[in-house]
């Protein structure tokens, strides 16, 4: 059996743990082509396409070629020989959006990838580049992976675990799209939100099941609670007690609520360590100017850590208020940059913020009063899209292009993050240094879909997000 792999710099190939043990080459490897490489590439692609199958007169090379962003992943054998190739990257001009795009897949001495002219020991070429694009698409952030493929393909990529679109047209000879299902949205609800509903069922007061704070029977005061995960106020613990008040601070933001004070319960293994969790609690109650009336604090065990927040409003908005028709909004602190150590997971805008920008965007939802609110928080802004579509008892389509997004973050990360401060609205909110703008709708049905500047729709939640269902 070959042994394959996608090349990384600075990080040990699969044949060079092979060599140390003493095992075998593989007949192939898989890696990023350099230049020569992709000179290489460039000629297997004009024997097979132009020369022998005839699709292009001269050459088959385009503008894709020449964009800086298209990766080319080419096969050698042990001694440098490239046998193959496959290019992928964004199909489109302009900023990528997480659409991508595989295509001009060649192997040596074949028409297709698979072919009985490949000698034995290299057969599997074909499917190992197209599994090393996959592989790498999704690691660039991609959201939807497509690729139009030669009839004769077309079961080689089925077997692959590829998905039939519809049947096209390609240099005047039929083909078939075919797209790669990416699950990394629902994989990412599934792990957070779907087992909730059974767990939570008759929990929460009448119209607002499912949403981010409470509001408190005859009062004014809404409450909510987040807990931070251990490891994180082990690993990072100034900024775990920086996010225990912003998580908990958003919460009553997207119910409108001025946030009013906070009670904290911490767990420590001593009192060093207590001490750097309070630094960033403290730090972030000054910021956003919400008071710790008090709490709990117990050194010897465990690190733990868990706020209560309280707010204030006469006028609750609730997450499941949105109705079929409705435009959704999101705006979002694009400022900042990935926490150290939490790339793709957790953007930081808010920790450099002035304290007036920070409280003009947590009661901009509160001045605005839309129909429905929701922070985006540990499910990314499709899976909290999705839990605002449920709890008003319908679908939403998501705008993929019209997201605003930071540059230095990929779509596939920036729509399953914490993204800091984000609020998704039925209405607009003006929201200060925060940029919003209107990315999609609410529509009859259940779950969502991602819309794509082609026309094409994606499914990313087939149905609701945590199982609790209307509020």
């Amino acid at each position: 059996m070959s042994t394959t792999v996608v090349q990384t710099a600075g990080v040990m190939r699969a044949a060079d743990v092979r060599a140390l043990l003493g095992d075998p080459p593989p007949p192939f490897l898989i890696e990023e082509a350099d230049t020569a490489a992709r000179q290489a590439y460039y000629a297997l692609r004009r024997h097979a396409f132009v020369e022998e199958q005839g699709l292009f007169d001269r050459t088959d090379l385009d503008d894709r070629d020449t964009d800086p962003r298209t990766i080319v992943l080419v096969a050698r054998t042990t001694d440098g020989t490239v046998i193959g190739g496959v290019r992928l990257g964004p199909p489109t001009d302009g900023p990528d959006i997480g659409w991508w795009q595989g295509g001009r897949l060649v192997v040596a001495g074949s028409r297709a990838p698979g072919a009985a002219s490949i000698p034995t020991k290299l057969a599997g070429v074909g499917a190992a580049l197209v599994r090393a694009a996959c592989a790498r698409a999704e690691a660039e952030g991609a959201l939807r992976f497509d690729a139009t493929v030669q009839l004769g393909t077309q079961r080689f990529f089925q077997r692959l675990g590829w998905e039939t679109v519809r049947p096209v047209t390609v240099a005047s000879t039929p083909h078939v799209l075919m797209r790669w299902p990416i699950g990394r949205i629902d994989r990412l609800v599934a792990a957070t939100k779907s087992v909730l509903g059974p767990l939570l069922q008759g929990i929460g007061p009448d119209g607002y099941v499912g949403d981010d704070g409470a509001p408190v029977p005859g009062s004014e005061l809404v409450a909510a609670c987040d807990a931070i995960l251990p490891a994180m106020v082990e690993r990072d613990p100034e900024w775990a007690g920086w996010c225990s008040v912003l998580v908990n601070v958003n919460d009553l933001a997207a119910m409108g609520a001025v946030p009013v004070g906070l009670l904290d319960a911490l767990g420590a293994r001593d009192a060093a360590a207590a001490e750097l969790v309070l630094t960033g609690l403290k730090r972030a109650s000054a910021a956003f100017g919400v008071p710790i009336l008090g709490g709990h604090t117990q050194l010897g065990v465990p690190p733990a850590l868990s706020v209560t927040a309280f707010g204030r409003t006469a006028h609750p908005v609730p997450g499941g208020g949105g109705r079929p028709g409705e435009q959704v909004r999101l705006t979002a602190d694009l400022a900042g940059a990935w926490r150290p150590g939490y790339a793709g997971r957790q953007w930081d805008s808010t920790s450099h913020r002035a304290p007036q920008e920070l409280r003009t965007m947590v009661t901009a939802v509160g001045r605005a009063r839309p129909s429905a609110a929701k922070d985006v928080s540990m499910a990314g802004v499709v899976g909290t899209l999705g839990m605002l579509a449920e709890a008003s008892g319908c679908a939403a389509v998501l705008d993929v292009a019209a997201v605003p997004k930071p540059e230095a973050a990929s779509m596939g990360d920036w729509l399953t993050c914490f993204p800091g401060f984000a609020m998704l609205t039925t209405g607009p909110i003006d929201a200060g240094p925060a940029t919003s703008a209107v990315c999609g709708e609410l529509t009859t049905g259940q779950g969502v879909v991602l819309r794509w500047p082609d026309g094409e729709v994606t499914e990313a939640l087939a149905a609701g997000v945590t199982g609790m269902g209307a509020a």
